[in-house]
């Protein structure tokens, strides 16, 4: 299954229907769930091939959802990995056998997996390339060994499955690589690690939030708004703005933004509590928590989670803007200024 450029494998025993899944993306999730109910596959194993930075793993959500083991290499620093393996060692699932090769390099928690026909080798070996060695923990020399010590030397026919695939190239093998792959045609240990110290190569999107999350199992900031918008709701812009021109006594319209952002423009009537220090205030200038509120900020995220806050607090009606000011002002709605205090 494919989400931009990264690749996950769900890897089914038709005999047993028992299953792994291998490098599974948040944003995904609902396809991996539907894929495996209509193959019929029960997961048993939920499998990261090494500590991702360029985007943010589903197995410790999926683990939490079906109750399935989340596996690791031991080199991990993730806390939430249930089963911790190393070199040499085997993963089952019904009468699959994945035999786990730890293959450090790109990041030193690296591990590839063989099965009979075929080698998941996640970001160290790619379709006629190989994970970048310049992330933290990556290291050209561990690289060179992982490749030429390890994966080059399998049998020539297994195929390839990698955890990234750029190019949209087809399936190899381990013999094309070794005949076609430009990355490995220095057989050198030296010239190969310079090769790989020359690359220049732009760093991922949300790396840091994505190396934050995928080690310590924390949220992503998507999981936080997401989390948020299921535990309130919303009302439109069309709905705010009638209500606000006939004056609707029973609606507090709250601007969450930060002062010069509010005295500059803001919607007609607003009251002012900026997000970092409503719960310090709330409870002075909102004295009735059966008050109906609507809360607004530039672009609908810090009002969400604002509104989900207050609704924690007791403030049950509390609701939020569908898109932001920003959306507001686009759509020729009407504003007003305060003068600068």
């Amino acid at each position: 299954m494919r989400s931009g450029g990264c690749l996950s494998y769900l890897v089914g025993c038709p005999e047993t229907c028992s299953g792994v899944l291998v490098d599974p993306e948040l944003s995904q999730i609902d396809r991996y769930l539907a894929l495996a109910s209509r193959t019929g596959v029960r997961l048993h194993h939920l499998i990261d091939t090494h500590t991702h930075a360029d985007h943010f793993s589903a197995t410790r959500e999926l683990s939490r959802r079906l109750g399935v083991p989340t596996v690791m290499h031991r080199a991990s620093p993730a806390p939430y990995v249930d089963v911790r393996v190393d070199d040499g060692e085997t993963i089952i699932a019904g009468r699959l056998r994945l035999r786990v090769l730890h293959t450090p390099g790109h990041t030193n928690d690296a591990m590839s997996l063989v099965l009979a026909d075929r080698v998941l080798t996640g970001d160290t070996l790619l379709r006629l390339g190989t994970g970048r060695t310049d992330l933290p923990t990556g290291d050209p020399e561990a690289m060179y060994d992982s490749l030429f010590g390890k994966l080059l030397r399998l049998d020539d026919t297994l195929q390839v499955f990698p955890a990234h695939n750029y190019k949209g190239t087809p399936v190899t093998t381990i013999g094309q690589e070794k005949a076609e792959n430009p990355r490995l045609q220095q057989p050198d240990r030296a010239a190969f690690v310079a090769q790989m110290q020359a690359l220049r190569i732009d760093l991922p999107d949300h790396l840091t939030e994505a190396l934050r999350t995928n080690r310590t199992g924390g949220k992503t900031v998507a999981q936080l708004l997401d989390e948020a918008a299921r535990q309130i709701a919303f009302m439109s812009m069309e709905e705010v703005r009638q209500r606000v021109t006939e004056h609707d006594p029973e609606l507090v319209v709250l601007d969450v933004r930060e002062r010069d952002a509010y005295e500059a423009a803001h919607i007609p009537g607003a009251r002012h509590i900026p997000r970092g220090q409503l719960e310090l205030r709330v409870d002075k200038e909102l004295p009735d928590p059966t008050a109906r509120i609507l809360l607004y900020c530039e672009f609908g995220k810090i009002s969400t989670l604002a509104a989900a806050m207050l609704r924690t607090l007791g403030y049950t009606r509390a609701v939020a803007l569908d898109g932001g000011v920003r959306a507001w002002r686009e759509a020729g709605y009407p504003l007003e200024t305060t003068a600068p205090s």
